[in-house]
């Protein structure tokens, strides 16, 4: 890993000002109470957060739309920068790469938009409800898929490139302001900070059973409490669609040849419906446990990677108020018991 650099906020936002003119740029904004991407220009940089737990969409989004004309060009005019990512979107990237880049068949509008989209990581200084990344092995901090980490601290910004390309950036950061290397102070207060976040989260879920043991405790698992927690499903998708390792679509046929990947989810009713009208998820519970068994037990079988980072996003946006930490944990207390 690359050396530390810091620069102050008044010079970085002039760099962001420089960047946005050559550079698509998007970061996390504040948004009724709430965060999320947004592009940016040099009249509203000030309004980006910083260090803030997970924007509202997954990162997934910005690669894989929620609906996108396959039979056309991408039309990418130039490449974008994308600020704010936190460590569990960077990690959902290896079961998405290994998806789309490495089997069979390239997705070619995928790789194109990963080799021209730069991504800025963010430390996390401070954790939400349901974040859980810590049980699942990951650190509340960028460590891979990114290219550059940021850390803001009153008014400095840290910056530590973890690719080549995050390099080059750094370098072109330097036409327009000064980037001086971090003291081990500096350095070492950093990594404080990312100790005690990371003690936090291990702490809030200490009973929150890992990723490989909640494949085990789903599969082995009984109807009666599938049924329990599905009793206030409504079905409408929004756990599958917010998460940022979940990818399952529609290619709908258009007129002219036209074919439009469309964002589906094994939530909705009908999904495995077949034309003689048979659906191994007719009924709501099954439907509902398979979403689990898809991450945590089949995808296990086919992928290296992990299938959920614990963003918690799927409990944040749940209308049934279904916490899945909470019915891992029970899952976890019954074995126990």
């Amino acid at each position: 890993m690359d050396k530390m650099f810091v620069i102050s906020m008044t010079d970085w936002q002039a760099v962001l000002g420089q960047f946005s003119a050559s550079y698509s740029l998007f970061a996390p904004v504040e948004f009724n109470g709430s965060q999320d991407y947004e592009l940016v220009d040099k009249e509203n940089t000030g309004n980006i957060i910083y260090n803030h737990p997970k924007p509202a969409t997954p990162v997934k989004t910005f690669f894989l739309p929620v609906k996108e004309n396959v039979t056309v060009e991408s039309g990418i005019e130039k490449p974008a920068i994308i600020m704010g990512v936190p460590s569990c979107d960077l990690a959902a990237l290896d079961i998405l790469d290994e998806m789309y880049l490495q089997r069979d068949y390239t997705d070619i509008y995928y790789k194109n938009r990963r080799e021209n989209f730069i991504l800025i990581g963010y430390d996390c200084r401070s954790i939400v409800e349901n974040c859980h990344c810590t049980s699942y092995g990951l650190k509340p901090y960028p460590e891979k898929n990114c290219d550059l980490m940021l850390a803001r601290d009153r008014h400095l910004v840290f910056l530590q490139s973890l690719s080549a390309r995050g390099a080059e950036l750094l370098k072109e950061m330097g036409k327009y302001a000064d980037i001086i290397k971090a003291s081990k102070d500096e350095a070492s207060e950093i990594n404080e900070k990312r100790s005690e976040i990371t003690r936090l989260l291990k702490d809030k879920n200490k009973n929150l059973p890992g990723y490989e043991l909640s494949g085990k405790l789903i599969k082995d698992s009984p109807d009666k409490i599938w049924k329990s927690y599905a009793s206030t499903c409504v079905s409408c998708g929004a756990c599958a669609a917010i998460c940022p390792t979940c990818t399952c679509f529609l290619l709908i046929d258009r007129p002219d040849f036209e074919k439009i990947r469309q964002l589906d989810t094994c939530q909705y009713p009908g999904f495995e419906k077949v034309a003689a009208g048979e659906d191994p998820l007719g009924e709501l519970f099954v439907r509902f446990r398979n979403r689990y068994q898809c991450k945590y037990v089949w995808k296990p079988l086919k992928f290296k990677s992990i299938a959920c980072t614990g963003c918690g996003r799927c409990i944040d946006t749940c209308i049934g108020k279904i916490s899945k930490n909470e019915l891992l944990e029970e899952l976890a207390s019954e074995k126990n018991s």
